[in-house]
């Protein structure tokens, strides 16, 4: 008994071959010039030799698969059954051009090489997608009383079974699966496609929310998913069972669940918040199709939906599935299948399985380069507050990944010394002396730095200072709030006006500022700098809105104390725990990264949630901190003008709330 099968080293060929192969006989295999080395890896993957598994060079858009006739000659009268399994079904790129050649044609090719080849019987992949959109039960027996195709692949997959019922001319089995998802044991599949268009939306619910959050979600169709295990065991079985010749057999679970049912089978395998009230999506035809159609096809709705299902790796077509129609009837594919035990397994068994294949494998996140270096290589990144704290440990550390390092701070001589050690480990830096808090200042600086390097690709404000000064303590020192506005609002302000031009030019830019912890805490006796970082966050937001479509990116690092000659004034700090600058400078690389829109800690986060949620307990934990800490140089201060420790429930305080400027 020998085999021939096109599409091989395709997902589902490659699975159907691993079951012949358990059987006696030779396996032909159609592959394409140049592919030889998929068919290579097949064989190394099942333990099969040349000999076992052959490989016949042609091509399902030639005619008789691109075979010349002494090779059809020597393989005439050798084939017992020709499965055809080559097809194109890639919703997000093909065209309508690409569909028809490979399944009409494709298959038309293949069903004249297998009678050409005398084949016993022609075995042929079909899909659940010939029958359209039909509303209602769709039997085994059904072919004609298709409706509405929606998609080309549904066009021609219905075409190329019609090819094989019309003008195959030897016995021939037609198998029809459902959407083909990983194999149920080992979640292995090769791509990501049906309901794994969903998977990164999950993932980000996960990392956004609890688990035991409940959210409203859409209720849609029957989705028929089945794993590929199932529908090779099936073929494999089915091919070999006698007497059942020119019949069609559904390979579909034959009690399929509803989209919502399934959207919450793998929110709970990925331990992400499951959708507690489902609102029928059909409630939409409510709407004319005349108004919703008007109000989709809006410019601004249109970008912005596109926007969102670009960013969670989601196909317009993906829709098609939410309100599915059709059930299929297997259940003359059950009783042949009877005593082989062979059956569709229920999605709840094996839905972690796929998730854990799809997050180890086949996340698109994975393919990122989530290097520094693949970050920064040769851009050149300007870095303000350079000589010291979190600016030094920042441009050592994109130096050493390739940057072209600007250092910007006040002191022309600190900066060299960074700009030595960085040289002395092989990186490239430059020096900009420039106090960021003089607007005139500003502008000569980033002039200099566009004119002799041509463009700035990541600006990081961090130069910044503090004052830890208690309003009763400021009533005749308006000046604090006008230092802090200059340096931390104004100054990070006016750079950013100077480098946006450049950034939306070339469409590449990423703005990072860094920020405070206390912005989303608010803690007392920093009104004046939490007031500067918060306009800036302010205007980083408002920023954003307008250079999204540039691809400039704006993030917001609440950063949470750390230790660095910022808060050496206030040597209560001494006792309490602090982020080092090399840990904080991680966070900044992180933002060059990722280019999330916000970085901050849980607490920090627990923290503005507090103030949303329950702010007068908010309230009240502050001014329980005001109470418990001294102001700096206060009546607390001893005669020997060194402020006096905290006491011990100020530090256990402190401890709790880490990182919280107190």
């Amino acid at each position: 008994m020998s085999y021939f099968v096109t599409g091989a080293t395709g997902f589902i060929g490659g699975h159907l071959v691993d079951r012949l192969a358990r059987r006696k006989g030779v396996i032909y295999c159609l592959v394409r010039k140049g592919s030889e080395h998929k068919l290579d890896a097949l064989r190394h993957r099942l333990g099969l030799n040349a000999k076992r598994l052959v490989a016949v060079r042609g091509d399902v858009l030639k005619p008789n698969c691109g075979l010349r006739r002494d090779e059809v000659a020597k393989l005439k009268g050798k084939i017992t059954h020709f499965f055809h399994l080559a097809a194109y079904y890639d919703i997000m790129t093909g065209d309508d051009a690409q569909f028809a050649a490979a399944n009409i044609e494709g298959t038309r090719h293949s069903v004249e090489l297998a009678t050409s080849l005398k084949a016993t019987c022609f075995q042929y992949a079909s899909s659940t997608a010939i029958a359209g959109t039909y509303p209602g039960y769709w039997r085994e027996d059904m072919f004609d009383e298709v409706e509405d195709f929606q998609h080309a692949y549904f066009r021609t997959k219905h075409m190329a079974e019609r090819v094989v019922r019309e003008e195959c001319s030897i016995p021939y089995r037609i198998y029809r699966p459902g959407a083909v998802v990983g194999h149920s044991k080992t979640g292995e599949i090769s791509k990501i496609d049906g309901p794994y268009y969903v998977f990164k939306f999950l993932q980000k619910m996960r990392n956004a929310l609890p688990c035991w959050v409940p959210l409203i979600g859409l209720e849609g169709g029957r989705i028929n998913i089945v794993p590929v295990d199932f529908v090779t065991d099936a073929m494999d079985f089915l091919a070999h069972k006698r007497g059942l010749d020119g019949r069609c057999f559904h390979l579909t679970d034959p009690d399929p669940y509803r989209a919502g049912e399934l959207l919450n089978l793998f929110a709970e395998a990925a331990h992400a918040p499951q959708f507690a009230v489902r609102v029928n999506s059909r409630m939409l035809d409510l709407i004319p199709s005349v108004i919703r159609d008007a109000v989709m096809g809006l410019p601004p709705i249109r970008r912005i939906l596109d926007a969102v299902l670009d960013d969670l790796h989601i196909p317009r077509e993906a829709f098609t599935y939410l309100n599915y129609p059709t059930r299929f009837d297997c259940r003359d594919t059950m009783d042949a299948l009877k005593g082989s035990g062979i059956s569709c397994p229920r999605v709840e068994t094996y839905a972690p399985k796929l998730w854990d294949y799809w997050e180890r494998h086949l996340d698109p996140d994975l393919f990122r380069d989530r290097s520094l270096a693949g970050a920064v290589r040769d851009r050149v990144v300007v870095v303000t507050g350079a000589s010291s704290g979190i600016g030094r440990a920042v441009a050592l550390k994109v130096a050493a990944a390739g940057a072209k390092t600007v250092l910007v701070a006040r002191k022309r001589e600190e900066l060299e010394v960074v700009r030595e050690e960085i040289a002395s480990k092989g990186g490239l830096a430059y020096v900009y002396p420039a106090d960021i808090a003089d607007m005139a200042a500003c502008d000569s600086m980033v002039d200099a730095v566009l004119n002799d390097l041509g463009g700035v690709d990541i600006l990081i404000n961090n130069a910044g200072r503090s004052i830890r000064r208690s309003i009763r303590q400021s009533y005749d020192r308006f000046h604090d709030f006008e230092r802090l506005m200059q340096i931390n609002y104004f100054g990070a302000v006016r750079l950013t006006l100077r480098v946006l031009p450049s950034m939306a030019e070339n469409r590449r830019g990423h703005v990072i500022n860094v920020s405070s912890m206390g912005v989303l805490a608010n803690p007392p006796r920093f009104s004046a700098y939490v007031a500067s970082k918060s306009a800036l966050d302010a205007f980083s937001r408002c920023a954003q809105a307008e250079y999204l479509d540039k691809d400039i990116n704006f993030t917001t690092i609440n950063m949470p104390l750390v230790r660095t000659p910022m808060i050496d004034p206030t040597g209560m700090y001494d006792n309490v725990p602090a982020l080092t600058a090399d840990e904080a400078s991680d966070m900044v690389c992180r933002a060059i990264i990722d280019k999330p829109r916000r970085i901050a800690t849980r607490l920090g986060v627990f923290a503005q949630v507090m103030h949303t949620v329950l702010p007068n307990v908010a309230l009240v934990v502050l001014n329980t901190a005001y109470k418990l800490f001294p102001d700096t140089g206060g009546p607390r201060k001893p005669d020997n003008g060194v402020d006096a420790p905290p006491s011990a429930e100020a530090v256990a305080f402190a401890s709790l709330m880490r990182g919280i400027y107190w």
